[in-house]
């Protein structure tokens, strides 16, 4: 069964510093990129950043270049967020996905989602 199981999210003070975690199972990362995307109220679903397949790839979104890391435990099958320097704009659910490809992309078509958790930044 492929599941993908988003984690550590929670209410950070802006300046503050949150590390999401992505747990697959089903699938191994040798074979997947992840991405992570994030809705916020009103707003649509943006890529924030990604990770290939065997970590061929990263990529960022403009407004997390430098605040946030994306890497992966493949031994684990998890991939993590580090986000710091949060602001109370990197207020959204945030998503996990994969998709079975070795580039990371943004695009919206990935094959699996997580439930998402929740990230909120107080000013």
């Amino acid at each position: 069964e492929v599941q993908v199981v988003e984690s550590g999210g929670g209410l950070v003070q802006a300046g503050g510093s949150l590390r999401l975690s992505c747990a697959v199972s089903g699938f191994t990362l040798d074979d997947y990129a992840i991405g992570w995307f994030r809705q916020a109220p009103g707003k649509e679903r943006e890529g924030v950043s990604c990770i290939g397949s065997r970590d061929v790839s990263t990529d960022y979104a403009d407004s997390v270049k430098l605040r946030f890391t994306i890497s992966s435990d493949r031994a684990k099958n998890t991939v993590y967020l580090q986000m710091n320097n949060l602001k109370p704009e990197d207020t959204a659910v945030y998503y996990c996905a994969a998709e079975r490809t070795a580039y990371c992309n943004f695009n919206p078509w990935y094959d699996y989602w997580g439930q998402g958790t929740q990230v909120t930044v107080s000013s």
